[in-house]
């Protein structure tokens, strides 16, 4: 059994101009991953959390946010699904990344400057992504028990 917190940020607005997200689905798939191989680690996932966060009106949209940042901050490792730039994941990640804690980037953008500057380790397609968490990749993070 292994314990620690995972918070799983990506891409929720993105570019999207009107009050809509992207496709979630990306989220199961990371806390399967992750949860199969470290059975008992906590998944902290804001879509899981706030599903109908859309909705909110923005003095809740506002909370939410400042308080989806603070878990980032407070998580042993944060894993990001980017496969295009997002605002508020990149304020999650440099959130977590000016607290101490490792990010992990799932994302074809390999040669971004804020990717390189924050992230422990860019893994640039769910392949690799699989095979970094397979072997153990997440492990120094988190206690056994």
């Amino acid at each position: 059994m292994y314990h620690g917190r995972v918070f799983v940020g990506g891409i929720m607005q993105g570019s999207i101009q009107e009050m809509a997200i992207h496709g979630q689905n990306y989220r199961a798939r990371i806390s399967d991953l992750v949860r199969r191989r470290y059975p008992g680690v906590e998944i902290v996932d804001p879509f899981v959390l706030h599903p109908n966060s859309v909705d909110y009106d923005r003095a809740q949209a506002i909370e939410t946010f400042l308080a989806m940042l603070d878990e980032a901050a407070r998580a042993d490792v944060l894993i990001a699904f980017l496969p295009e730039a997002s605002l508020g994941t990149a304020a999650e990640i440099w959130r977590a990344y000016a607290a101490g804690v490792p990010v992990y980037v799932l994302s074809p953008m390999v040669h971004n400057w804020m990717l390189w500057a924050t992230a422990t380790r860019i893994l640039e397609d769910w392949e690799t992504f699989e095979a970094f968490v397979a072997q153990g990749g997440l492990e120094p993070h988190f206690t056994r028990a």
